[in-house]
């Protein structure tokens, strides 16, 4: 997957969830309100963080729910990208902000 953003672009892949998406914790929409960490605005910009957040909300159509925490891995020394879902928010943050 590939991400724009407004300094050219940041290769993206979603990791596979640890548990199945059959599974029954394998529920989250990340269809709530949407928050970004300082950490993950400056590094990954507005445009990177909808495209994945929209990645997500496809993917969690498609399986019917996945689970409350999903990352994005990057290549090079960029720092991956999770996104949490806790029942109220989306979070948008880098791991070293968790």
């Amino acid at each position: 997957m590939i991400a724009p953003n407004s300094v050219g672009e940041i290769c993206l892949t979603l990791k596979q969830q640890q548990i199945p998406y059959d599974h029954s914790h394998s529920r989250y929409r990340f269809l709530k309100p949407f928050l970004a960490t300082p950490g993950a605005l400056e590094t990954f910009g507005v445009p990177v963080l909808s495209f994945c957040l929209v990645q997500l909300q496809k993917l969690a159509s498609t399986e019917e729910g996945l689970d409350y925490l999903q990352v994005f891995e990057t290549e090079g020394n960029c720092s991956n990208l999770w996104f949490i879902e806790d029942g109220l928010v989306v979070t948008a943050l880098l791991p070293s902000e968790y």
